[in-house]
């Protein structure tokens, strides 16, 4: 897990362009004893190749695998440019990370700030900063944009048949993983449970709340509260708004006859159909052999490739149990950790969505713009 503190962050910096932006933050990587001599190089060498540039206003300056050997000690530095740095094509950055990675952890660092940044309204904030404490709160997730849900908070085939120990299991899932105490649970249980249709019901609560969550519990058997069948039963904790997305995705659940169908899911799949859109199309599944994973370069070529297509393409790395992210996106193509090894499932869907796929399989095959 990636660590700052105030040290790491420079605020209210400023630089002529790109290479000026770089310079200073490899300055601060030698200065901090994580590079040594030369690593500039490196960095500057890896942006004429390929921009660093992930959007939202923030760039992730980082060496070229030759200059790997420089490094000390992963770690990062962070300069915020209030009035911004030009990175060409059109592209203003106001948050430059600047990292150095021994060998393929920059992926996980990467994955853990992509989550965060590619967030909506990032970057104005990041952008007026006027503290290090609230650039770190930012990039530690402080600033919740999206509700949390996993397989952990799904619970199936729960043996009881009665509303008010399914609300306690759901509301108990939820504390357990500390992202509310126990009055939300209390609170949760004293309600009554909202009819949604189809067999679900709801309960939400605001109180005690440390993160928003959502936890989905079904019973073993149907039964019926107030006339009405009880398949499933779902409690938000909400600290925030960021389950507005969540509700209508369950909303286009019920609408589209499909509770049935997500019930029936494995508590992965539950937790898919909650957090996003999933496209219906084509699909295709293809390894990466890069040495060091989806870095930045072979990010950006994949992207490239994908955006030459009017298909929508999804993309999961099926090595972990994250989501599905669109593929046209470098910040979320990054974010998916991809290392070595893991296999990738595409879905495309459009009228050139099996063109785009063979596209995207051979850019894979040729190594995204590295010798394999």
């Amino acid at each position: 897990m990636l660590s700052l503190t105030q040290h790491d962050i420079a605020l209210r910096k400023s630089a002529n362009n790109k290479q000026d932006a770089i310079k200073a933050l490899a300055a601060d990587l030698e200065a901090e004893g994580l590079v040594r001599t030369g690593y500039v190089n490196g960095m500057l060498t890896r942006e004429s190749q390929n921009s660093t540039y992930l959007g939202n206003g923030i760039a992730i300056p980082h060496g070229t695998t030759d200059t790997r050997e420089l490094v000390n000690k992963t770690g990062v530095k962070v300069h915020q440019y209030p009035q911004g740095v030009d990175w060409g094509n059109g592209q203003t950055v106001y948050l430059a990370i600047g990292i150095a990675a021994k060998s393929d952890e920059h992926l996980s660092i990467l994955k853990q700030l992509t989550k965060v940044l590619s967030a909506d309204g990032i970057e104005e904030k990041l952008k007026h900063c006027d503290s290090a404490d609230q650039v770190i709160a930012i990039l530690m997730g402080a600033e919740q944009s999206e509700a949390e849900c996993n397989s952990q908070l799904i619970l199936k085939d729960f043996p009881v048949n009665d509303v008010l120990q399914l609300s306690a299991v759901a509301a108990g899932l939820i504390k357990q993983q500390g992202f509310a105490d126990k009055q939300m649970v209390a609170d949760v249980i004293s309600k009554d449970p909202s009819y949604l249709g189809q067999g679900l019901w709801l309960i939400s609560s605001d109180q005690q709340v440390e993160r928003t969550a959502i936890a989905v519990v079904t019973p073993a058997q149907a039964f019926e509260y107030q006339s009405q069948s009880v398949k499933g039963l779902i409690v938000i904790a909400a600290a925030n708004s960021s389950y507005v997305a969540n509700i209508e995705l369950l909303t286009s659940l019920i609408f589209n006859n499909k509770v049935e169908a997500f019930l029936a899911s494995s508590p992965e799949q539950m937790c898919n159909a909650l957090t996003q859109v999933l496209l219906d199309g084509n699909t295709a599944v293809f390894a990466i052999k890069n040495p060091h994973g989806l870095h930045a370069r072979p990010g950006a070529m994949l992207v490239n490739t994908t955006k030459q297509f009017d298909a929508d393409i999804q993309v999961l790395n099926l090595s972990n149990q994250g989501k599905s992210v669109n593929a046209k996106s470098l910040m979320k193509v990054i974010g998916l950790g991809v290392k070595c090894g893991n296999e990738l499932q595409f879905t495309a869907s459009g009228s050139d969505a099996e063109e785009a796929l063979a596209a995207i399989g051979q850019a894979i095959a040729d190594g995204l713009g590295e010798k394999l």
